[in-house]
């Protein structure tokens, strides 16, 4: 059913999520950068990983995974309780995930794409590029970039680093998410520059009503396409995230 939806689809990258493709009337634009933001625990790492591996498996995309605070393994763990394999794809280049985490922790690694000379933007960049090049990826996701606030003082400088970034997953042509997570008491951004950079915005909710939690999107901004403005409910199941667009 998908396969036949891709075809119809030419000039959009289907994201494989249910009901999120119907909301983006077909997918993201190609090579367009996407922001998905939202508290702790909204689904920000599930929605990428599940962007990534429908990609691969599905799509003849492959993608990669930058992981700046999560190991690669967890991620793999994770994976799993969805059905997902990643290793499956990583054993057939259809997937990498670079290990960014154990640099910035100052940790040894023994993953295949890594960062061995230390973390910092410049480093990252390149691997990301040489990486991309080695796959043939047409997918990236970097989680989270919230990771990259522990390695710059000041916010000039994390926002710089972001535009870098940004440009970078631009010049790559690949389709791209960067997630970011919201503090207490902030609207969208933890730097206040994310938005700006990002062809396009994607919250994500977690908040009790009727003594329950209850999770929704809204597509805030997507550039060169319609999308629908309202609010949805999502739920995080067996197989990974469900769009609900017929409820509001």
């Amino acid at each position: 059913m998908w396969k036949k939806e891709v075809k119809k689809m030419a000039d959009r990258v289907v994201t494989g999520i249910r009901g999120l493709d119907e909301i983006l009337h077909g997918g993201f634009i190609p090579g367009h950068n996407i922001l998905i933001t939202g508290g702790a625990g909204t689904g920000k790492t599930i929605l990428c990983t599940q962007f990534l591996y429908n990609g691969a498996k599905n799509f003849n995309e492959p993608g990669i995974m930058v992981t700046l605070e999560e190991m690669p393994n967890e991620l793999r763990s994770e994976a799993k309780n969805f059905g997902w394999d990643l290793e499956e794809l990583e054993a057939e280049k259809k997937l990498a995930i670079i290990d960014a985490a154990s640099s910035k922790a100052g940790l040894p690694t023994t993953e295949r794409f890594a960062l061995r000379r230390g973390f910092d933007v410049n480093t990252l960049a390149q691997e990301i590029y040489r990486t991309t090049k080695e796959i043939g990826a047409r997918r990236v996701a970097i989680d989270s970039i919230a990771g990259l606030g522990m390695q710059f003082e000041g916010t000039i400088n994390i926002r710089t680093a972001i535009f870098r970034l940004s440009a970078l997953l631009r010049e790559i042509k690949c389709t791209s998410l960067m997630t970011s997570e919201v503090p207490a008491g902030e609207v969208f951004t933890r730097y206040g520059v994310e938005e700006f950079i990002a062809q396009g915005v994607v919250l994500l909710f977690l908040e009790e009503e009727n003594d329950e939690l209850r999770r929704t999107l809204i597509v805030r901004k997507m550039r060169g396409t319609a999308h629908s403005l309202k609010r949805y409910p999502f739920e995080i199941g067996s197989k990974g995230i469900v769009v609900m667009p017929g409820k509001v």
